[in-house]
């Protein structure tokens, strides 16, 4: 009893404070009326406060982000919408920004673009949440790439690494493997305290049902979160699929963790955006692009960095995808992320066709800072493997036409087809840095050099299951890999062969 007397009286003398420096003024609520609704666009009058990015709600629970300013209306794209949404419905403002909740609570989840959980499982409460749009680190914050990242995929891993921090294009056709490449990087993250984010942007829900089965079966989803907004979803949503998932991956960055985002893909956002910005009548560009389409990319993947010790040391690598069509690299949107990533990653049709998988088109593809991040011990072996693999593909040409060549040139030839044979490697399968540098090692030392290219797969997998087993590490001498390999593959000037 005393104590509910004393609670009592506490109460009695807040309130009394209160009314003491209270205070009457003005308060002002805007509220307007929906004009018209039509393919998840709403125009609005009567909102002369409103601003870009604001959410407003409507009366029968729906919601939308403003998404252009006119003389008299708001055009809101919207992003959750109700049967009863009709013109005439009142609009408020939320006075809130779009932003999304973050934090290790969302690793192994799948959620749409607002944070809604679309796995049937709640989010904690007291969630931070992080805005979807925010500035780039600025030059200071920034540090040089310098550690990389491994996909498993050894033509990546070799000739073109990616560091922390970078921004890699995956550019090709359709079904070439973009995204077996892009998973298969997730996948070999595990146990590299890299956390990953994959963003599923106008996919069917077949392919999204797939990828995170895929994720699931090989356990990368436990340190992985997939935003997904379908293509049977609302158009505002798919607009902000790629920057709510920037935003998750920001905040780990900033707690100075090391993460991967994977944007799949940017093509179907940029037509998003472009049919967004039609229905908004804003005047159109290059292919009915709107002419910010480039600063809309630009400014997600300026965001893609590696922060300095003195702002925590985390990075956030972007793979971006990108769609081209029968191989045309010089469209408007694969363009526009050529040039603002730091490299790319190219997918030929002729490549996939004549049985060379992962189809990566060497002479087209390039990591422009991603050597600075490689390995000491990968660098050394890799060398100049990539422009003696060039080198052996324009001399193959030669051999179409049924011209005798010299021995040195039959020699190199017939070495380039086996590093073709080395560099082919089924999806899913992902390979260790050791295995990389095992496999560059034997074949500079030609232990490949007598072996038939038909059995060089047989080989390799000997090599591969030999240096897994093994206790070497990158920055073991030379000498104790070549015994290594030597124990495992016979060198062309020894008499018995494997």
């Amino acid at each position: 009893m005393p104590n509910t007397n004393l609670k009592a009286a506490e109460l009695v003398s807040r309130q009394a404070d209160w009314l003491k420096h209270y205070r009457p003024s003005i308060r002002i609520k805007e509220q307007g009326k929906v004009v018209s609704i039509g393919d998840g666009i709403a125009w609005i009058s009567g909102l002369p406060m409103a601003a870009i990015d604001d959410i407003l709600a409507f009366e029968d629970g729906s919601r939308a982000m403003v998404f252009d300013l006119t003389e008299n209306q708001v055009g809101a794209v919207l992003l959750y919408q109700t049967d009863q949404l009709t013109a005439g419905i009142t609009a408020y403002p939320t006075g809130k920004l779009s932003s999304v909740p973050v934090g290790d609570s969302l690793l192994g989840r799948v959620i749409d673009p607002q944070g809604i959980p679309l796995d049937d499982q709640s989010l904690p409460p007291h969630l931070p949440w992080q805005r979807l749009e925010a500035k780039s680190p600025v030059i200071v914050a920034r540090d040089f790439v310098h550690e990389p990242i491994y996909t498993g995929i050894k033509i990546i891993d070799t000739l073109i690494p990616i560091g922390k921090g970078q921004r890699q294009l995956l550019i090709g056709d359709e079904g070439l493997g973009r995204s077996s490449i892009a998973l298969d990087t997730v996948i070999n993250q595990q146990g590299k305290d890299v956390r990953c984010v994959y963003v599923l942007i106008g996919q069917k829900r077949s392919k999204v049902v797939s990828i995170i089965n895929t994720l699931r079966s090989y356990n990368a989803l436990d340190y992985t979160t997939v935003v997904v907004a379908e293509a049977s979803g609302l158009p505002g949503l798919q607009h902000l699929a790629p920057f709510a998932g920037c935003a998750i991956a920001e905040f780990w960055m900033q707690q100075g963790h090391d993460t991967l985002v994977v944007y799949d893909d940017l093509t179907t956002h940029a037509k998003t955006y472009r049919e967004l910005s039609l229905l908004l009548r804003r005047p159109p560009g290059r292919e009915a692009y709107p002419g910010d389409i480039f600063s809309v990319h630009a400014r997600l993947l300026e965001r893609a960095t590696c922060l300095n010790a003195a702002h925590g040391g985390g990075s956030m690598t972007a793979l971006p995808i990108v769609e081209t069509k029968q191989g045309e690299i010089a469209a408007y949107i694969p363009t526009n992320l050529i040039s603002i990533t730091d490299g790319q990653i190219y997918l030929d049709h002729a490549l996939f066709v004549g049985g060379f998988r992962p189809a990566i088109d060497i002479a087209k593809s390039v990591s422009r800072i991603g050597g600075k991040a490689q390995h000491r011990r990968i660098k050394e072996e890799a060398g100049r493997l990539k422009l003696d693999y060039l080198q052996f593909l324009e001399l193959e040409v030669f051999t179409r036409f049924g011209a005798r060549l010299e021995a040195s040139m039959e020699a190199t030839i017939k070495r380039g087809r086996v590093l073709r044979e080395i560099l082919k490697q089924d999806r899913l399968m992902p390979l260790p840095a050791t295995v990389q540098l095992a496999w560059l090692t034997a074949f500079n030392d030609g232990c490949f050099d007598e072996i038939d290219p038909e059995e060089v797969s047989s080989q390799l997998d000997a090599l591969i299951q030999h240096t897994r087993n093994t206790n070497l590490t990158l920055d073991s001498p030379r000498e104790e890999w070549s015994d290594l390999i030597t124990s495992c593959l016979t060198r062309p000037d020894r008499k018995t062969q494997t």
